[in-house]
This record gives structure tokens, sequence and C-alpha cells, in this order.
């Protein structure tokens, strides 16, 4: 049985001589039903999800930033850090329906700027490269996902509907409809080639590319062809198996169709001394 129904009417009731800080707590409370399957119910949402509270307590810190309470609103921002571990600077700008799922270890810079209906997972940072006052965090346009442990780092632009990847670490800025993975973060898969749901949202983290094994798949074919090029010129190839007996299992995937365990092995330290 789904909990406090009366909650949850008032708070899809159109309220409009409540303040924006009322509508955008329920835009996102609406918002966490739509990104974590395991949500069930608004009291349970209020009550239970250190995201919600972090943001809460963020755009009331952020009002009086701007106002001038400058002092209040980092003793809020500092009482969140303490009882969600989320960090947020009071002077950081978020749009609507920002959902910070578990949320443990977020980092948000004074200065980031993030749009409407973004995601980010736990372990995320969004800081800065300078001590230099001005735009030192970055910008996330609208529908920006980030996995868990992303770090972006400095004045830089994710355009809309982009993805960054888990782990990795962003320093430049990325076009819209994007995927970005690794470190440094690189751009590996457009928007049309990406499965996204019906919110928008893709959770295929496990499906991203990997440059960095393509790279190295790539090498080890090419290294394959030109052994097998200098077999049939005559040419000698000195090969050693002595040091490739843990090498048999390994995957044809990446090493190449043609490759062998004896075609990886490393040469012995005498050709290196000669």
């Amino acid at each position: 049985m789904e909990d406090t129904p009366v909650v949850a009417t008032l708070l899809d009731k159109e309220q409009p001589r409540k303040s924006g800080l009322w509508r955008n707590l329920r835009d996102d409370i609406h918002c966490v039903f739509e990104r974590d399957p395991a949500a069930r119910g608004t009291l349970e949402i209020l009550t239970t999800y250190p995201g919600v509270h972090a943001l809460l307590a963020h755009r009331l810190a952020h009002r009086w930033w701007r106002g001038g309470w400058r002092y209040p609103a980092r003793v809020l921002s500092a009482m969140a850090r303490f009882s969600t571990g989320i960090d947020i600077h009071p002077g950081a700008q978020i749009g609507r329906r920002f959902f910070i799922d578990h949320g443990m270890g977020v980092v948000i810079g004074e200065t980031a700027e993030i749009g409407d209906d973004c995601t980010l997972y736990h372990g995320v940072t969004l800081g800065g490269t300078s001590w230099n006052p001005g735009k030192r965090h970055p910008t996330l346009q609208d529908r920006v996902m980030v996995g868990a442990g992303a770090k972006i780092l400095g004045p830089v632009t994710i355009g809309h509907d982009s993805q960054v990847g888990a782990n990795a670490v962003v320093i430049n800025d990325v076009a819209p409809g994007m995927t970005v993975v690794g470190i440094p973060g690189r751009v590996v898969l457009p928007a049309e080639r990406r499965r996204i749901n019906a919110h928008g949202i893709e959770l295929d983290h496990h499906l991203m590319p990997d440059p960095v094994g393509k790279a190295i798949q790539c090498l080890m074919e090419r290294i394959s062809q030109l052994e097998l090029q200098g077999q049939s010129s005559g040419r000698a190839v000195q090969l050693t198996e002595k040091d490739c007996n843990n090498c048999s299992d390994s995957d044809p995937n990446l090493c190449g169709p043609n490759s062998s365990p004896a075609a990886l092995a490393p040469l012995p330290f005498d050709e290196f001394q000669g």
C-alpha cells in the first residue's frame, strides 16, 4: 500500500500562491519517482533520501546567499553536508528537477551551474582548478547524467543530453549529446548510438565503450600482421615461449584472431642490450 496519500495530494495540487521553493520541492520529488525504481512513496522520499534533503537545504541557502546573508548560508550548507554527506556550496546555481542518487561524497563548487533534469550519482565532483576569483567550476546544461565517481574540473561546459561515465575525469568541454569516459575524458559515443529510456536517461553504464582497450586491441592485431608478414618474407622472427606460460587463456577478442601466446611474448632481455 502506498504511503501518505494526503502528502502526495498536497504536493500534486497546483498552488500558485506558494513560493518557487515549494514548486521546486514538488518537482524534485516527482523526478525521483521517474529516475529511481526503488522509490515507493512521497513520505519515504521526504524522510530518507539524502539527495532531496541536501537539495532542499541548498535551495534555501542559495536564497540567503543571493540576499547577502553569506554566513547563515554557509552554516546551513555545512549542516546539510554533515547530515547527508553532500557538499553543495550555497553559491552554486541549480536548475529544476535535479536528482542526486545516493549522494555520498558529492561536491559541487561555488560557481558551478547545473541545468534542468540533470542527474548525479555518488562520488561526483564539480570542482575548480584555480584559486582565482570568477568562474572556475563546471557548467552542466540540461539533461546531463554524471556517473558515480566522475570528476568534472574547471570552467568547462558539458553540453545538453550528454553522459559522463563512472570515474571519468573531464577537463575539456563536451559537445551536446555525447558520452565521455576515461582519464582524461574522451568522447566515445554520440546520442544516436545510445539507448535512452522513456525519461531521457541512459543507465547502461556497463555498456560504455572502452577506448583504451580498443587501442590495445588494434595494436595487438597490427603486431600480429607484421609478424606474419615477416614470416612469409623469409625473415627470421625472434620469439620466446618461456615467459608465455601464463598467457594460454588470453582473450582472442583482445589479442586478435591471428595472435597466439608466442606472438605476444616479449623479446629476451639480451635483445635489448644488443
